[in-house]
């Protein structure tokens, strides 16, 4: 290696990351100032690092088959900060790319005309959002993910505000104990940002967020009112109540007006996948259900591939990561198998989320069935989608329509894609897509297709629940180009 290459390849570096070092305070604006938030070809850039950003323009190769420099997408994101927008997320990547390559790329065209056009559903538009309180009933590894979630988007732009948690207990310590587990995470890592404990007011700060912390063991016991909270939506993320009689009963507490289960619901309550039948949410239901992290990670797939090929029936396997359900230890459990220690055995068990995808998307009726293997990791899951198809196809031909899929489609922030051939699990951690097809995996033989779906079955989940209250409070935003 000569010395002129080793300086080029040097100075190529520095120049993106000078790139992505002015592009950072711009992104944070724009979302503070006016709740635009950035994306690189489905990758959310707000609160990223320098590095995050160039990995997420080198991702563009995966899609395009050529790079996109941060030189490129650089204009596009100056002149996006001088335009008035609504309320949106746009996608400079996508933009940057069509600009320079595009069959209608014109060397020295207008970057300002360019933008216009494209942006024209949210230019010069007034924000009509009005706020919206939330408060966590739970604070499990669901609940202190969804706090995170909304804390990493507080400023002025944000419109969901959490505002409560409330919990069974409040014994010597347990606020201290409730921040320093939302602070420090064995999975997820370090809260970012600051967290500190009001104790006068029984409440923790974060990010300049003030969330009153609420000691109950019935929501008949709540006022929430009493704390300056009303017309809030309640994430219920205990999973006491699962049909609509148990779950009513947040809404007898005064200031609570809606009610969203993270976890499948019983009955005739609406079992919600954000992407797949997210449209079913109308302004006057009260009681939803986000259904589960394994019916999130599947559906939006099946969907995708059922219209594009047609499934005649399958069979889903879940390798999911052992959860607080089980036993670290041998010990007594009401159900089969799962008494046996969690971080020792591979525990087969049922799962009813291959049922649980007709609710959401009703014609696949009867024509998947399912089963679990619970496995000794912490956190990242698998589905292994083993199906029937009506139409012949190959492996080549069905990982281009799912790649197509994860960027270019109304699933685009539900399916992810990678051509990794060195993933593993813990590569998927913090991942915020419902679902990553590992295209490396693919089997086909004629009209039979095994795809091999990872999820990381808490934050990616977590980030599908987001999606659903977003909608409960009518706070949607089009996501441009």
């Amino acid at each position: 290696m000569n010395q002129q290459f080793e300086q080029e390849l040097q100075s190529s570096w520095q120049e993106r990351q000078e790139f992505a070092e002015k592009m950072l305070p711009i992104v944070g604006r724009l979302y503070r100032g006016s709740a635009v938030e950035i994306l690189v070809y489905g990758r959310p850039v707000l609160n990223a690092s320098v590095i995050d950003i160039i990995k997420a323009h080198r991702r563009v190769r995966q899609f395009e088959g050529s790079k996109l420099r941060l030189r490129e997408s650089w204009p596009i994101l100056e002149a996006i900060s001088e335009m008035k927008l609504a309320p949106c997320q746009i996608d400079i990547g996508k933009l940057a790319y069509e600009f320079n390559y595009g069959e209608k790329a014109v060397e020295n065209a207008n970057i300002q005309a360019f933008l216009r056009t494209k942006l024209s559903q949210v230019l010069d538009k007034v924000d009509e959002h009005k706020p919206r309180d939330v408060v966590l009933y739970g604070f499990g590894r669901i609940g202190r993910l969804l706090a995170r979630l909304m804390i990493e988007r507080q400023g002025k732009a944000n419109k969901l505000r959490l505002k409560a948690i409330v919990v069974r207990g409040g014994s010597d310590g347990d606020l201290e104990k409730r921040a320093s587990l939302l602070r420090r995470d064995s999975v997820h890592g370090p809260f970012n940002g600051s967290i500190t404990i009001d104790k006068e007011r029984n409440a923790i700060k974060a990010n300049g967020s003030f969330i009153q912390v609420i000691y109950a063991n019935h929501p008949s016991e709540i006022d929430y009112t009493k704390y300056g909270i009303s017309n809030a939506i309640v994430l219920d993320n205990t999973g006491m109540w699962r049909d609509e009689e148990g779950l009513s009963q947040h809404l007898q507490a005064k200031g609570a007006a809606k009610v969203l289960l993270t976890a499948p619901g019983k009955g005739n309550i609406k079992n919600i996948v954000h992407g797949v039948n997210h449209r079913d949410i109308l302004p006057s239901d009260t009681i939803l259900s986000a259904a589960s992290c394994t019916t999130n990670a599947i559906t939006p797939v099946l969907k995708a591939l059922d219209e594009e090929y047609g499934i005649d029936s399958g069979h889903v396997e879940t390798v999911h990561s052992f959860t607080n359900d089980q036993n670290l230890i041998d010990n007594y459990h009401k159900a089969e198998r799962r008494g046996r220690a969690a971080t020792l055995n591979m525990v087969i068990t049922e799962t009813g989320a291959a049922k649980a995808v007709s609710k959401a998307y009703p014609k696949l009726e009867g024509k998947l069935t399912g089963n679990a293997i619970r496995v000794p990791t912490p956190n990242v899951s698998m589905a292994i989608l083993n199906l029937n198809l009506q139409k012949n196809t190959d492996k080549e031909s069905i990982n281009t329509f799912l790649r197509n899929t994860s960027l270019f489609s109304d699933l685009q922030h539900q399916i992810d894609y990678t051509s990794s051939t060195e993933i593993v699990s813990t590569d998927l951690v913090g991942t915020r897509a419902a679902a990553i097809v590992d295209s490396q995996a693919t089997i086909v033989a004629d009209n039979r297709t095994t795809l091999y779906v990872w999820y990381d079955n808490e934050f990616g989940y977590s980030v599908q629940v987001m999606r659903v209250v977003t909608d409960m409070a009518e706070l949607t935003v089009p996501t441009l180009p």
